[in-house]
């Protein structure tokens, strides 16, 4: 069984997960390729992968190709992460980390300032949500941060919230169509749903189902 899926995801949900499958299936074999959508949904439809975990934002939804299903797995809510706890009008004057250009997160967190009023500075460009949450704790720059960063353990940066149409991605799981009816698929889909139901019973904070 071949997945590929993002980071945010990986760290919160799949070693749960694996244990999981291990006990239930242990004679599954399973591979896990981290990748962004971007990547990981062509090379699902190519056959490189047998199951995706992926993203999409609000006003910014992926392709749908009639030869992939989809099925949400969970919601997971945007805040503002800042150095001195601004909101969206206050940071607009603040240097920002975002994900590269073309990537869905990239045009959502653009719109969004925009439609805000205001054109950021990003200084800096990383798909690795650590490395940004680390520079907004030193004080470096303002992000856009999901509740999955924070699974497990205590925000250490000062969270605002962000307007409530805009605020959501949405996590879901992909496979090509008429896959979702295979033993494997259907066992990492409820190994992968369970990893979420545990994220309830942790600190910090955490998606919404």
């Amino acid at each position: 069984m071949r997945i590929a899926v993002f980071q945010t995801a990986a760290m919160a949900l799949l070693p749960d997960a694996l244990t999981l499958l291990r006990e239930a299936h242990p004679g599954l074999r399973v591979e896990i390729t981290q990748a962004e959508p971007e990547t990981a949904l062509p090379a699902l439809s190519a056959r490189d992968f047998d199951l995706v975990v992926a993203e999409e934002y609000p006003g910014n939804p992926n392709p749908k190709p009639a030869e992939i299903e989809q099925e949400e797995l969970f919601r997971d809510e945007m805040r503002l992460a800042s150095p001195g706890g601004e909101d969206l009008a206050a940071a607009a004057g603040l240097p920002w980390v975002m994900e590269p250009a073309g990537t869905a997160s990239r045009h959502w967190a653009m719109t969004l300032c925009r439609s805000a009023g205001f054109e950021p500075d990003v200084r800096f460009e990383s798909s690795d949500l650590l490395l940004q949450s680390r520079l907004v704790e030193e004080g470096h720059a303002a992000a856009f941060l999901p509740d999955l960063v924070w699974a497990g353990r205590t925000p250490s940066v000062a969270l605002r919230p962000l307007p409530a149409d805009v605020n959501s991605r949405w996590i879901f799981t992909a496979v090509r169509r008429g896959g979702g009816d295979h033993p494997a698929v259907r066992a990492c889909r409820r190994a992968l749903d369970r990893a979420v139901a545990a994220l309830d019973r942790e600190p910090g904070r955490l998606p919404t189902p």
